[in-house]
């Protein structure tokens, strides 16, 4: 059971960084470094996984939009 978990884990890596052969977007960047600080942000506020996720997709929200316009 842990040797297929492993299989599907890398499998999956493999399939997400085959899509970055071109750079990311500045949208793209924007969502990421967004849900990161969000995250953080929701989590020092609230304290909970609830506030923690909350953060994080009002930080990717944010964070593409402000990605978009540079």
């Amino acid at each position: 059971m842990k040797t297929k978990i492993i299989l599907a884990a890398a499998a999956a890596a493999v399939i997400s960084l085959s899509g970055c052969a071109n750079g990311p977007t500045n949208a793209q960047l924007g969502t990421g470094v967004g849900a990161v600080a969000g995250g953080v942000a929701g989590n020092a506020l609230f304290g909970s996984t609830l506030g923690t996720v909350g953060g994080a997709a009002a930080g990717a929200l944010v964070g593409n939009e402000v990605g978009k316009r540079r």
